[in-house]
């Protein structure tokens, strides 16, 4: 379950806050326009973030999201995004 203090990692000017709730948030990057969803199901064990990720939303507005990873924390989960984007912004370079 997230908590208040969970919450102070989501920079809003990193990000767009979309929705925001004990157990899941959606944001979208202001850097590279991803969608991201973070889901807490607190199954199998506490702490585990579930992160889903989108490139864009289709022409009505549907967000379809792939699994990207887990994490331990949101904001484990966070610095995770952050570094998706500089890998996106640099050309996604390997």
């Amino acid at each position: 379950m997230f908590d208040a203090r969970d919450f102070e990692c989501l920079d809003p000017k990193y990000f767009q806050i979309i929705n925001m709730n004990e157990y899941d948030v959606t944001v979208k990057s202001r850097n590279t326009g991803h969608y991201w969803y973070l889901h807490n199901p607190e199954y199998p064990e506490r702490g585990t973030v579930i992160i889903f990720h989108s490139h864009h939303a289709d022409r009505i507005g549907r967000i379809r999201y792939h699994l990207h990873g887990r994490a331990n924390t949101l904001r484990q989960a966070v610095r995770s995004i952050r570094g998706h984007d500089r890998w996106q912004m640099n050309g996604r370079k390997w």
